[in-house]
């Protein structure tokens, strides 16, 4: 783990250490994301956050996919035919 101190300047800036650039790899004008919450602050890359949940939604997509089927092919359950009419 890297811990590095920054200051903020008048107007809300801060600089991000050159070495924690490289390990992240951040380069002039990439986009990055700043998440709040219970008093901590995130940054992450926006194409790291993109990859990220496009993983998780094609993960939540075959998972709902196969939930789906199950329920839709249960003949027991007449839940679905108000559907198929």
């Amino acid at each position: 783990m890297t811990l590095k101190t920054v200051s903020v300047s008048e107007k809300g800036q801060i600089a991000i250490p050159r070495e924690i650039r490289i390990l992240l790899g951040i380069k002039k004008g990439d986009r990055l994301i700043l998440t709040a919450k219970d008093k901590k602050l995130l940054i992450q890359k926006a194409t790291n956050l993109t990859k990220q949940m496009e993983d998780d939604l094609d993960d939540l997509t075959s998972y709902s996919e196969l939930s789906l089927k199950k329920l839709w092919l249960n003949k027991k359950d007449d839940v679905w035919n108000k559907y198929l009419k």
